[in-house]
């Protein structure tokens, strides 16, 4: 049998936590090595009753591990990445907004050898938007409504003065741009529409709305493609995680899926 995959996780928070568990708990082909946090009591405090505790480390120091997982706050995810894929590791990361403005990050994994694989699993039909995408493509659009909480503190909404809070009878459009400019502005919030950009035709000609909802108690993303070979419509609504409501409850398990599909003898999926 080949030797497992070793994983290390850059944060311990609504998403890698989840995922470390999950690991722990033993997934065929995986061994969890490794795990940052800003907070090393706390840490110790939620590691303390796995049956194999991984080790803590620094951000350089995960990069020991074969796939680096990428679970902490935006502000922090070039150092982790850098890290990773410096050293020819497998590079996952969850903010993948932060991905757009650093493509040169390929640009250095091509010459190390690395990879960067973007989970999607949170995010309804994007093998349909890549293979589309392989033909012409006329527009791809998505619209994401969330509940006025799940956006408070996003760098675009301070800076132009919007109180979401407020939003108490109907929705508002509090963003309408490009993924580009809406990953800056809300890189906790949009993850969604910056996978949906890579997989179909770049940042730039994606197109995105952002409503604060006081209606929806989901994250709620609408995507349309209009593609020479298909039409696509397309809607998921996903539970906001109880501990971060700018995430949801299925992105761990996004990237739990991605990471079983390393190793599984069958993969589905593009």
């Amino acid at each position: 049998m080949p030797r497992p995959l070793t994983v290390g996780i850059a944060g311990l928070g609504a998403i890698g936590l989840h995922l470390a568990r999950a690991l722990d708990q033993g997934v065929e082909g995986l061994q969890l090595l490794a795990v940052a946090a800003r907070d090393q009591a706390k840490a110790k405090a939620n590691l303390a009753g796995f049956r194999n505790p991984p080790q803590l480390s620094d951000l350089e120091g995960l990069a020991e591990a074969d796939i680096v997982v990428e679970a902490a706050p935006a502000a922090i995810f070039e150092q982790v990445a850098t890290a990773a894929i410096s050293r020819g590791r497998i590079f996952v990361p969850s903010s993948v907004g932060a991905l757009l403005p650093r493509m040169h990050l390929v640009d250095l994994a091509r010459e190390k050898g690395a990879r960067i694989i973007v989970p999607t699993g949170a995010l309804l039909g994007l093998d349909a938007v890549r293979a589309a995408a392989e033909g012409a493509v006329d527009s791809v659009t998505i619209e994401t409504r969330k509940p006025p909480r799940g956006l408070v503190g996003a760098p675009y909404l301070e800076r132009n003065g919007i109180d979401v809070m407020a939003v108490k009878d109907e929705a508002k459009l509090v963003f309408k741009g490009n993924a580009f400019d809406a990953a800056q502005g809300f890189p906790a919030n949009v993850n969604v529409a910056a996978a949906l950009a890579l997989a179909g035709i770049g940042p730039q000609g994606t197109m995105i709305e952002i409503w604060a909802d006081p209606h929806v108690t989901r994250n709620t993303h609408t995507i349309r493609v209009e593609a020479a070979a298909a039409r696509l419509t397309m809607t998921i609504e996903n539970v906001p995680s109880e501990e971060n409501p700018r995430t949801g409850k299925i992105t761990p398990l996004s990237i739990l899926a991605c990471l079983r599909g390393l190793t599984s003898p069958l993969k589905v999926g593009t």
